[in-house]
């Protein structure tokens, strides 16, 4: 029998790293789930990414101080920010929106959404683990932030003081960390340490886990693309019988929804690795941000990974060889001790033009909810998330408000346009 507010099956679309934790989280309230995600090779933005828990990153990254500093960022002088001119019409529309939201008042308030948000991130990692029997797979030791030279650390310090942090803390850089780097201590301008952010240690590994979890719990995972249609006013997942619908499929959320009505101004920000054997990099080291090159090493169970880039435009555009090859100039350059050969990715983030996720319940369909555009932070915030859609299937209220995280704001309303 059915308890007095539960719900039939649920369908989640979407299986990252936040479909697959919002498929853990309702199966362990004791509802149906079937997972639907095309791929089965692991290479989304998920399962690519820096495998850092960023519970720092509460500074929405639309903001007046971007706008400044974008000119100085752009790729073509040796920046990190790419706007490919073959990719305008793409890009064009969403740098204006991002213009417009990063005025001083929707980034205070963007800083504002994100606090409580980050600060449940890393409680929720745990319990996440800690679910799945890996609690290994979480590492909190934190990250450290190094620069060239001392000029560019005392302004990086300078601002690092000024901005918001959440719960992590900025002590300095322990010395004897800095020299398990070898070669790199010649190049160390200043370094700090962050407090309370963490790292997941294996992130293919944690990919196969959460699946198998999903299955372990009575979960069913479909490998097929799928279409969202409209019927009596409810949204269904076409050939499937589904009473709720999630939205949790990252950048290819847009496709899934637009031809519904809906308005997402979302777009693919590419990032780029490259991986190799991490034979000479020290396993315990914490991922290291080189920031004068927009740069984060990480070291996983078998390699060490270097990534970086902004680069705005379609999802499905063949990759920029130029992008691996300055991350390898740059594990040149600085000493580091990594030895290719490498294998190199490029995946696309979910970003919206204000760089908050959207997360919520459609005002026009009751049994549509959705949870993409996580941006930077989809890894960080997937078990949160988790946590606050379960709330919102289950017809409670979520512990952290929603509002400025709902589609709303981009000028969806309970009518068709």
């Amino acid at each position: 029998m059915q308890q007095e507010n539960d719900v039939g099956g649920i369908g989640i679309v979407g299986g990252g790293i936040v479909g697959l934790s919002c498929a853990l989280a309702m199966l362990d309230r004791g509802r149906d789930v079937t997972l639907f995600e095309r791929a089965a090779d692991y290479n989304a933005a998920s399962w690519g990414n820096a495998g850092h828990i960023a519970v720092e990153q509460v500074a929405p990254l639309a903001s007046p101080a971007a706008l400044r500093s974008a000119p100085s960022r752009l790729f073509g002088i040796g920046g990190a920010l790419a706007l490919p001119p073959s990719m305008i019409g793409r890009w064009l529309p969403f740098v204006l929106r991002l213009a417009g939201a990063s005025t001083p008042g929707r980034f205070a308030a963007g800083t504002t959404a994100l606090t409580p948000l980050l600060a449940g991130a890393m409680p929720a990692w745990r319990d996440l683990a800690a679910a799945i029997g890996m609690p290994d797979l979480l590492r909190e030791d934190g990250h450290i932030v190094i620069w060239d030279t001392p000029a560019t650390a005392r302004r990086g310090r300078e601002r690092w003081s000024r901005t918001a942090i959440g719960t992590a803390r900025i002590i300095d850089a322990e010395p004897g960390m800095l020299q398990r780097l070898g070669t790199l201590t010649e190049h160390v301008g200043g370094a700090i340490r962050f407090t309370g952010s963490g790292q997941i240690a294996d992130l293919r590994r944690l990919a196969i886990t959460l699946e198998a979890a999903v299955v372990a719990r009575g979960g069913r995972i479909v490998r097929q693309d799928v279409r969202l249609i409209e019927t009596a006013g409810r949204i269904a997942v076409a050939g499937h019988d589904i009473d709720q619908v999630l939205v949790a499929a990252g950048v290819r959320s847009r496709a899934l929804l637009e031809p519904l009505g809906y308005r997402v101004p979302m777009i693919a920000e590419r990032g780029y690795h490259v991986r190799a054997r991490a034979d000479r990099w020290p396993a315990d080291l914490p991922p290291v941000v080189f920031e004068d090159r927009s740069m984060i090493v990480s070291r996983y169970a078998d390699c060490v990974q270097a990534a970086s880039f902004v680069e705005l435009g379609d999802p499905d555009a063949p990759p920029d060889p130029r992008k691996w090859e300055r991350l390898e100039h740059h594990i040149r350059t600085l000493g580091l001790p990594i030895a290719g050969p490498y294998d190199r990715w490029m995946g696309a983030r979910p970003t919206l033009p204000d760089y908050l996720p959207a997360i919520g319940r459609s005002a026009r369909h009751a049994n549509l909810i959705y949870a993409f555009g996580h941006q930077h932070l989809g890894l960080t915030l997937a078990p949160v998330t988790a946590q606050l859609v379960a709330a919102l299937m289950l017809g409670q209220t979520p512990s952290i408000p929603l509002d400025p995280f709902d589609l709303h704001r981009f000028g969806n309303t309970g009518r068709h346009p």
